[in-house]
Parts: C-alpha cells; structure tokens; sequence
C-alpha cells in the first residue's frame, strides 16, 4: 500500500537582511514618511485644539466650563471659578501657539496641561468625569507622542534630510 504523506514547502530561510539594500531603504523611507506625516498631523492638532478651547473658556459656548473645576481648586485659587478659566484659557491658548512655534516644547508643555486636567477630573465628584479624564489621557499620550516625534523631526528637517512639508 502506498501512503500519502503531506510535506510542508520549504520553509524560506531567515536572513538577518534584505537581499540588497533598495528594499531596507525603501522601508525605511516608508516609516521616515510616515512619521513625519504624523508628527504634522499631530501638530496641527495640538496647535487648533487648545487655541479653540481657550477661546471658549473665555466665553462658555461648548460648556460652562468652571463645573468641571474640582472644589479643592477652587477654594485655593483667588476670585471665582471662571476668573480662573480666563486663566486657564489664557494658558491653552499660549500652549497652543508654542506648539506651533516650538513643537519640542509646546508637547510636553501641552502634556503636563493634560496631565493636570485628568488630576482635576478624577477628583471632582467622583466618577461623574471619569470618561472625559479618560479622554484627556489619551490626548496626553498623543501630545507626549508629537513631543517624542518633534524631537527626531526637527532637527531632521533642519538638516535637510526631511523636506519642509509632509506633502
């Protein structure tokens, strides 16, 4: 009787890398684009989104902002609750605009905001704003993330291995 027996193919095998270096460098050019692509989307972001927050604070459109201001910082700050949001908008607005002007910086200024605002959050009226705390966590980790990318992508573009724009 004969049997039937089933083989694998062979299994290619591993190399420590590419067979020549067109294809290492055109991977790499692939991930350099895509990083940079991110760090510009991250930017714009970071730079539109706390300038349009600080405006509002100043206004009330979207909220009311001073409910989401835990008791014990207000008892500790002067005036009332939404003289310290003209603070507190004053402050985005600035973080915004060194986000644009000096991305290195304005991310981790931006972040430590972040970090302050989810501080706020999980200690006003427990756990009414756990999601939005939530929320701004997440934020934080992208402002650290455009932090990490502008310290590679800055001084990429200065030196005149990335170009100017992304697109």
């Amino acid at each position: 009787m004969s049997s039937t027996r089933l083989e694998a193919p062979p299994r290619a095998e591993k190399t420590t890398g590419p067979s020549n270096g067109r294809a290492a460098t055109a991977a790499q050019a692939d991930v350099g684009a895509a990083a940079y692509q991110a760090f510009w989307l991250l930017r714009i972001g970071f730079t539109v989104a706390p300038i349009l927050f600080g405006v509002d604070k100043f206004f009330n459109w979207t909220v009311h902002w001073p409910d989401y201001l835990a008791g014990w910082i207000n008892s500790i700050v002067p005036g009332s609750g939404q003289d310290f949001m003209y603070v507190v908008g004053a402050i985005e607005i600035v973080a915004g605009l060194l986000v644009a002007i000096a991305p290195r910086i304005g991310a981790f200024v931006v972040a430590g905001w972040l970090a302050g605002i989810v501080i706020n959050l999980l200690t006003n009226n427990a756990p009414q704003y756990y999601d939005i705390a939530l929320r701004d966590f997440g934020l934080m980790l992208g402002a650290l993330t455009l932090g990490r990318l502008a310290l590679a992508v800055v001084p990429a573009r200065r030196s005149g291995a990335l170009p100017g724009r992304p697109w």
